[in-house]
Order: structure tokens, then C-alpha cells, then sequence
């Protein structure tokens, strides 16, 4: 009876998982399984458009250096931090200053544009996934970056104002085609305005609800307008980055690049180095083995939340001017400082009265003690040995109680008591006898009937 029950389970219970996929329209195969965790991760165009909405509309130059510095979303921690502390330092007193730091050439470019820090700092996770973007899908971001320009355009916000030239120019593709692409240039080419705007105004009607557009205002910020400029900033050697549209590609002004970071490079292309991510793990597979790192599974862009408690403590080691001494230069937890050892023993002064220098005391022979025989230790005992059971006493029994004397019985025992009552009787019958006989009543009362 019971195996025929476990077969009608075994065809009833396919059947039903069955039905209630048809039931809730469920596709079996769209669902995700652990091994696909190792896959290799790419964004679509909606979310590359949601990434690089806020920055699209900077000058080409700006928008260049903050993709590459996007890549060491750790550094730009500890320059956001540096540059919070030193908010006087500007102009070629920076460019000296940043000579000292060991952050990336795109992060210390970032630094005379403390606006820009702000805003790539405050959300880390949106810096991370723009710089694994730029990193794997460096052509689509680009090419993200056009459309959302044209949309701007479309729209009649895109203009030429004072701080920034807006121009179209036709390029020619890798593939040998023509496009017309929409360059942004600041209007005098020493100083840039970071523009600050409203994605949703700005591009109009926005096409992908599931994907809204990252947004971020600086203090100060004035809601009315669709572009507002921040003050101008002075570059001088700190903006090195150039847009080949055409090629899809991010590339260096050489000159400027090594005048501002001290180096004598003669490469035009610019390439990512591992070494300022500082263990920062990529999002992307293939980008993971290109750059000699290792991605487990899609959990990996969380533990980067918790290094930016690791960057101030980085950064807090390499502040000379802080409050006390620096982290690095702290005596680390130890042991202890060993005690001043005293002297021996047979070096200390005798207490007492000073020996005669003239007259050497003589020696006593010293007395010899009776050999004393050393008591006999008892055998240890058996480690194994068993506790004693604990006998149990017998419980007493219990006493009978007596039974009640019959009432025949009663006095018995009570000597006493008798006696006192025998002798009142004969005291009264000698007074009775006593008495005259005109008295009757007194003998009858004490007689015998």
C-alpha cells in the first residue's frame, strides 16, 4: 500500500509544479541560478544612461578626467578628505602639493574642482558603477554621452552661454563612416565652470521609468535654473584629458600630463593601473583578469561600502599637521620597558655594626644541625579511583500508637491521685466518729449505708 502511494506522488508532484508555472506565467528558464553569479556582468544602455546623466553636459575635458578618475573610487575618498582639510590651498601651491601625494594623475587633477570631489564622494556606490562602466563598456559610455546631448539639444537647453561653447562637428567613425557629434568646450580655455543642472528638465521627458537619472546639487544650488555655473576655476596644468569622438576613446594632452604630474610619457592613450584601485574589486569578469584581479560573484561591489572607513584611516596615518602624533608614528602596543634589574644579593650592605678594620672578627664554627629523616610521602592516589556510593540509612519504624484504656481501667496508673483520695476518706471518717451522736447528719455523711 505504501509503495503505490510514493508512485502516485511521483506522477502527481511534476504536474503540479507544472500547473502552477502555467499559473503565474512563470518562465523556469529565466531563472537565475548560483553558477550565474561568475558571469560576466555588463550594464545596459538604460543603466549607462542613468550613470552618466549628471556629467554628460561638463566640458569634454572635465567629463574625460572624471571617468578616468572614477576607476579609484578609493583615492577620491582620501582626496575629498584632503581637500575638506585644505580648503585655502589653490592654484600652484596645489599643483606643489599634489607633487607629495601618491593618488593617480586623473585624481589629483580633481582636486582644484572641490565640487566635483564632492559630488563623485558622496555617493561611492555611483562612482564605483560609473567607473566599471567606463572600464568594460568604455565605447557605449561615450556613445551614451551623445545621445543624451542630442536629447538636450532637442530639447533647447543645450546653448553657448559665457562659461561654455556647445558646437557640433562631423567624425569619422573606426569604421570609416561620417557622424556628427556634439562637443562641449569651456569658453575661455584657462578657466572651467562646472555646470550643475536638473536631468529631468534638462533631457525632457525621461524614456526609462525603472532606470530615473542620478541627481546632485551642490550647496547652493539654484532650483529655478536649468544650468547653474559654479565659480570659475584657474586650471593651469591640471586639465590633460581630451574625446576622440570618432574612435570612441579617451586619450592625453602629453605635454600638460607631464608638466602636471612630473613624468616624461610619450603615449597619447590612456590606460588604467591597477595599482591605484588599491583592492577595490571590478565589477566586470573579463576586466578582473585584464587587470590581475579576481570578482567571486556579483556580492563583491558591497565590500567596497566598508573601505571607505579604510581610506580615512589611510588618510589619517598621512596627515603631518593633525591634532598629536601621526598613526604611523605612534609606538605600537608592545611589551612592556623590562625594570632597572636591582643588585645581587651578595653585593648588598649587611645591616649591623661595621666590622674592626684593624681586627678582623673571627669566625665562628658553624654548628651542626642534627640530620633530620624526611617524612615519607603517601602514595599519590589512583586518579581513577571510584567516588564511595553513599549508603543509605534505614528509615526508623514507626511506633504504634496505644489504644484507649477501656473505661473499667480508668485511675489505673495514677497512684497518687488514689492515695490523696484515701486518705481524705479516712481523715473524714475519724472526724465522723468524733463528733456526738445527737448529731446524726454528721455520722451518716461520713459512715459507711
Amino acid at each position: 500500500m505504501f509503495s503505490v502511494l510514493v508512485r502516485q506522488a511521483n506522477s502527481v508532484f511534476p504536474a503540479i509544479v507544472g500547473f502552477l508555472a502555467l499559473a503565474l506565467n512563470l518562465n523556469m528558464s529565466a531563472i537565475p541560478s548560483y553558477a550565474a553569479e561568475d558571469a560576466e556582468q555588463t550594464f545596459t544602455k538604460e543603466q549607462i544612461e542613468q550613470l552618466v546623466a549628471p556629467i554628460a553636459l561638463h566640458p569634454d575635458a572635465l567629463l574625460t578626467q572624471i571617468l578616468m578618475a572614477s576607476t579609484y573610487p578609493l583615492e577620491i575618498v582620501q582626496a575629498a578628505r584632503w581637500v575638506e582639510k585644505n580648503p585655502k590651498v589653490t592654484g600652484k601651491a596645489l599643483e606643489e602639493a599634489m607633487t607629495t601625494r601618491s593618488w593617480d594623475p586623473s585624481v589629483k587633477s580633481l582636486a582644484a574642482f572641490p565640487q566635483v570631489l564632492e559630488m563623485l564622494n558622496d555617493d561611492l556606490s555611483w562612482t564605483q558603477q560609473l567607473g566599471d562602466a567606463f572600464l568594460a563598456q568604455q565605447e557605449e559610455v561615450l556613445d551614451a554621452v551623445q545621445r543624451l546631448r542630442a536629447r538636450a539639444d532637442e530639447a533647447d537647453q543645450l546653448k553657448t552661454t559665457k562659461q561654455q561653447t556647445v558646437k557640433k562637428q562631423t567624425v569619422k567613425t573606426s569604421s570609416g563612416s561620417s557622424q556628427t557629434v556634439i562637443v562641449i568646450e569651456q569658453a575661455d580655455p584657462e578657466i572651467i565652470y562646472v555646470p550643475a543642472y536638473n536631468p529631468a528638465v534638462v533631457y525632457g521627458p525621461w524614456p526609462y521609468p525603472a532606470y530615473p537619472p542620478y541627481t546632485w546639487y551642490p550647496p547652493g544650488y539654484v532650483a529655478g535654473r536649468v544650468f547653474w555655473f559654479a565659480t570659475g576655476v584657474a586650471v593651469g596644468r591640471a586639465i590633460w584629458g581630451r574625446c576622440d569622438w570618432g574612435r570612441r576613446s579617451v586619450n592625453i594632452n602629453v605635454n600638460r600630463y607631464n608638466s602636471f604630474s612630473r613624468t616624461n610619457i610619450k603615449t597619447t592613450n590612456w590606460k588604467h593601473n591597477p595599482r591605484h584601485r588599491r583592492g577595490v574589486p571590478y565589477h566586470n569578469r573579463n576586466v578582473s583578469k585584464r587587470y590581475g584581479g579576481e570578482v567571486r560573484n556579483a556580492k563583491a561591489r558591497e565590500q567596497f561600502r566598508g573601505r571607505a572607513q579604510a581610506g580615512r584611516r589611510d588618510l589619517a596615518r598621512e596627515r603631518p599637521d593633525s591634532k598629536g602624533p601621526a598613526l604611523k608614528d605612534r609606538p605600537k602596543a608592545g611589551k612592556r620597558p623590562a625594570a632597572p634589574s636591582r643588585p645581587a644579593a651578595s653585593k648588598r650592605p649587611t645591616a649591623g655594626k661595621k666590622p674592626n678594620a684593624q681586627r678582623p672578627a673571627a669566625k665562628r664554627p658553624a654548628a651542626k644541625r642534627p640530620a633530620t629523616k624526611k617524612a615519607a610521602r603517601p602514595a599519590p592516589r589512583p586518579q581513577n579511583r571510584k567516588k564511595p556510593v553513599a549508603r543509605k540509612r534505614p528509615t526508623p519504624a514507626k511506633r504504634p500508637t496505644p489504644a484507649r484504656r477501656p473505661s473499667a481501667y480508668r485511675g489505673m496508673g495514677q497512684g497518687q491521685k488514689v492515695r490523696q483520695h484515701s486518705n481524705r476518706g479516712k481523715q473524714s471518717r475519724q472526724i465522723s466518729r468524733a463528733r456526738p451522736a445527737g448529731r446524726a447528719g454528721g455520722a451518716r455523711r461520713g459512715g459507711r449505708r
